[in-house]
């Protein structure tokens, strides 16, 4: 995915409410928006990672509802981050009592509330350097555990809560540990 970040600062500072109304003026464009106001515009995926995509959202789908433990996210869903960052994981989970918390326009709009786990999706596009950057800022923003997917390479980054980051390559499965309980990620079809 390309994107392209656009600073708008010096003219003008953009609110949440500004921004909620711009994404939904333009529902065609998928927006962004870093700690320090600055917009990104992403381009949509291609036909093939977006059905991976699909697949892996699908598999959290199916894991939360039998155990009902919380609320999945598609990539269309964009959270309000402590940072001030507004960020569209392509999957993301989180804890029901945590989304409980929530009033109902808090649901409705951008949720100020960081995942408790996020997963990105590497596009051939994609900038590595940039989704790790992203894969930071979700840590630093109190995302407990973060999967950063790269299909080209058959490699795997695990980021969690206050330690180092993990490189797998080539697996075959990933755990959802104590986030996730009882999750397990099969990526014999990404490779």
């Amino acid at each position: 995915m390309i994107a392209a970040t656009i600073n708008f600062n010096a003219i003008a500072k953009i609110t949440d409410d500004q921004f909620y109304q711009l994404c939904r003026e333009n529902p065609d464009v998928k927006f962004e928006r870093n700690a320090k106001g600055a917009i990104i515009v992403m381009t949509p995926t291609g036909g093939e990672t977006g059905s991976y995509n699909s697949e892996i959202n699908a598999d959290f789908v199916i894991w939360n509802r039998q155990t009902k433990l919380g609320i999945c996210f598609d990539s269309s869903t964009c959270f309000k981050l402590p940072s001030g960052a507004n960020r569209s994981p392509d999957v993301s989970w989180i804890k029901q009592e945590r989304w409980d918390g929530l009033t109902p326009e808090q649901k409705q709009k951008f949720p100020p509330i960081s995942p408790d786990f996020v997963l990105e999706l590497m596009s051939p596009t994609d900038s590595l350097k940039d989704t790790q950057d992203k894969m930071q800022e979700y840590m630093n923003n109190q995302v407990k555990l973060g999967w950063l997917i790269n299909r080209k390479t058959r490699r795997v980054e695990i980021y969690r809560q206050g330690q180092e980051i993990e490189v797998l390559e080539s697996p075959t499965e990933l755990s959802g540990e104590d986030i996730l309980p009882g999750f397990v990620l099969n990526l014999k079809t990404l490779w």
